[in-house]
This record gives structure tokens, C-alpha cells and sequence, in this order.
């Protein structure tokens, strides 16, 4: 009995030797506590200041601290490019100049025209056909039947002579129906101490604002200097257009921020004009629909708000020569409610159907002031009916028939 006690105090004391080896290295290895706060801030300042900065060197002979010299970065000087002011072909003669684009018109109202006439009997096939050229051409019903019947007269007359006295006839006949009598300048001068003011005004995708650009330009290359009115605040990118359009020239443009009243910023236009001493204030209108009673009203507002500076000298309308027939109506809706005092025939260079131009005198008594010839930004012309129908009939008359 005394050996089994032995047996076991001997394993109760190898069992407590045993955990005591487990525990005590365990108590040896505490954790360092942790660096005071001052030092981690050190540390954290040392990181986020990066490399040491060199303390002031001092001077042995003097004891006197010395400064680095700064270190000094070159900045190049910045460069701001402004855009060469354009000088704008001169007014005088661009109808001449510009000839060649009328060669597509030149198929109806010109080679056809004078072909027919140079046939050697004149019976009433031909005066049909005749009539059915220029009905094509859009000059319209009752002018085609007034020139037609005067040509009849001319030959019965005079008698069917050489091709040359023909197209002389013609061109006469072409002139007279474009009406040379009527007033075809531009009222753009100052007047009692304030600009001129010209409203253009068009419907939806006639190339208005662009015309205006355009119409700024004939304006500047005639002498005049201009500030442009971005009235046209529905459209995003029309006041940026008609900027670049002014920039071009070095004339100022007036606008509003997108969608802002366009009455508006017409009117502050036209005093930027006043404050400036400029001749001419040139604005541009939004594009509407002729049938559209809400815009029209707000265009005649617009013409309203600007005439509290003074009157409107000229309401310029912008046709596109394609349209047809379908601009006389638009002219005349135009014409009611801004009083419009003259017309800008746009595209008359990708159209055969040139007529337009006397069907618009025609039918409103308005004259056409302007023709755009072509897609160039000096392709805009002042309208003069001799030098048009020289153009549409070109220089060469055709040889009579045998």
C-alpha cells in the first residue's frame, strides 16, 4: 500500500513540473510597451515631411548662419494664340465673280430659254414650251405669261433675227420682270446718334444664322463696323455660331444665357451698340415656322422691345431659293407680322429653279437685296438684276437653227 502511494505522489510531481515548464517561458516573453506619443508623432511628421531638409550651414570664420540659395523654377509664360482678324472680300462685282455658280440655273432659264428662241420658226409649240421653262423655273404664272407675250410682240415685230439679238431680247424681257426700280440698298448707316439696326428673321433650316455671319461680313468689306445680337436663345449652338462668325471679323457679338427672353437680348444689343458708337446692330432671330401663331407673336414682340431704342431699318428675310413657291407664302406671313423691307435668297447655286427671284418681287413687292451663291463665307452677294441675267444666260448665245 505505502509503494502505490509512492507511485503516485512521484506522478503528481512530474504532472506539476510539467506545467511549470509550459507557463513560465510564457510569463518571461511580455510584449514592450508601447513608444510614448511624442515619438510617434515624430515619426508620423518625419514620414509625411519626406527626405530632411539641410539645416542653414553656418559660416566658421563668422558663426553666421548662411541661407541656401532658393531653388527657382522656370515657369514658360503663357501664350494666348488670338485668331488674325479676316478681311472680307469686297461687295463690288461678286455677282461677276461668283458667275459660275449659276451655271445649274443657267439650264432653265438661260440655255434652254435662248435655245428655243433660236429655232427658225417660232410656232405655238414653242411659245408653250417657252412658257413651260419658266413655269419650271418657278417665275410663276402671271410673270411667265407677261414675258412670253412681250417676247411674242418683240419678234413679231422686229422679225426673228440672229441669235445675239435674241438673247438681248430675252435678257431685256428678264430684267423688266425683275423689277431694276426697286430700292436694293441697305439702309446700314448711323442715324441722329444711333446705329442702324437689322433684324434677320427666316424659318427652320434656311441657313439663317449662317446668312447673318454672312450678311456681317458684306457689311464690314462694305466699310461698316458691326455688333451682333445673338437673339436666338432656343438653339444651343447658335449664339456660339454666330460668335465665331463675328470673331472672324473682329466684331462684337451680345448673347444671353440658352433660353433667356429673346426680346431681351435684342434689346441689349442694340444699346451695346449705342454705348459703342458702332454703325450698324445686326441680329439674329430664332427660326419659326410661318404657321405658327405663338412664335410669330414673339417675334412681333421682339420688333416691339427693339423699337423702344428707335425704328428698325431694315427686316431682312432669309428664303431658301429651293423652297419653291412655298417661300411667297412664307414671305407674305413674314411680311405681316415684321414688316419685312427685303429678301435674302439663299442656295440659288444648287437650284435650277432661279425664277424665285421674280416670283418674290412679284407676288410682295419686295425686293430681293441678297443672293447666296455658294457655301463660302464671302459667297453672299449684293443683288443686281442686270448682272443676274447675265449670269443666267451666260455670254455665248447659242447659233440658230437651220
Amino acid at each position: 500500500m505505502t509503494e502505490y502511494l509512492l507511485i503516485a505522489l512521484a506522478l503528481l510531481g512530474v504532472l506539476i513540473l510539467g506545467a511549470l515548464g509550459l507557463v513560465v517561458p510564457r510569463l518571461r516573453r511580455r510584449p514592450e510597451p508601447p513608444p510614448p506619443e511624442t515619438e510617434v508623432r515624430t515619426r508620423a511628421e518625419e514620414e509625411l515631411a519626406g527626405p530632411p531638409v539641410e539645416a542653414p550651414e553656418a559660416d566658421v570664420s563668422t558663426g553666421i548662419l548662411v541661407e541656401p540659395p532658393p531653388v527657382v523654377v522656370e515657369v514658360p509664360p503663357l501664350v494666348v494664340e488670338v485668331p488674325a482678324v479676316e478681311v472680307p472680300e469686297p461687295t463690288a462685282g461678286r455677282l461677276v465673280r461668283l458667275r459660275s455658280r449659276l451655271a445649274r440655273s443657267q439650264n432653265v432659264l438661260g440655255k434652254s430659254l435662248l435655245s428655243l428662241l433660236a429655232r427658225e420658226h417660232l410656232d405655238e409649240d414653242v411659245w408653250e414650251e417657252i412658257e413651260d421653262s419658266l413655269i419650271t423655273a418657278d417665275v410663276g404664272i402671271e410673270p411667265t405669261q407677261e414675258i412670253v407675250g412681250r417676247l411674242r410682240e418683240r419678234t413679231r415685230v422686229l422679225g426673228t433675227r440672229s441669235a445675239t439679238d435674241l438673247r438681248t431680247m430675252l435678257a431685256a424681257e428678264l430684267v423688266e420682270a425683275l423689277d431694276p426700280g426697286l430700292d436694293r440698298s441697305l439702309r446700314t448707316a448711323p442715324k441722329d446718334g444711333r446705329p442702324a439696326v437689322l433684324m434677320v428673321v427666316g424659318v427652320n433650316g434656311a441657313g439663317k444664322t449662317t446668312t447673318c455671319g454672312k450678311i456681317a461680313r458684306v457689311l464690314i468689306a462694305d466699310g461698316r463696323s458691326v455688333v451682333l445680337g445673338a437673339a436666338d436663345t432656343f438653339r444651343a449652338a447658335a449664339a456660339d455660331q454666330l460668335e465665331t462668325w463675328a470673331s472672324r471679323v473682329g466684331a462684337e457679338t451680345v448673347r444671353g444665357p440658352e433660353a433667356a427672353d429673346p426680346a431681351s437680348v435684342a434689346f441689349d444689343a442694340v444699346r451695346r451698340g449705342i454705348d459703342t458708337g458702332v454703325d450698324t446692330v445686326l441680329i439674329d432671330t430664332a427660326g419659326r415656322l410661318q404657321n405658327k401663331v405663338g412664335l410669330m407673336d414673339e417675334l412681333g414682340k421682339v420688333k416691339r422691345v427693339v423699337e423702344k431704342h428707335g425704328p428698325i431699318d431694315e427686316t431682312l428675310l432669309v428664303l431658301d431659293a429651293t423652297t419653291g413657291q412655298n417661300g411667297l407664302e412664307q414671305a407674305r406671313v413674314f411680311t405681316e407680322v415684321v414688316n419685312v423691307t427685303g429678301v435674302v435668297l439663299t442656295k440659288l447655286d444648287g437650284t435650277a429653279k432661279g425664277g424665285i427671284v421674280i416670283a418674290v418681287q412679284r407676288r410682295l413687292g419686295i425686293p430681293v437685296k441678297l443672293v447666296g451663291l455658294g457655301e463660302g463665307k464671302d459667297d453672299l452677294a449684293p443683288f443686281d438684276p442686270v448682272q443676274f441675267v447675265d449670269a443666267l444666260l451666260g455670254t455665248e448665245p447659242p447659233a440658230r437653227d437651220a
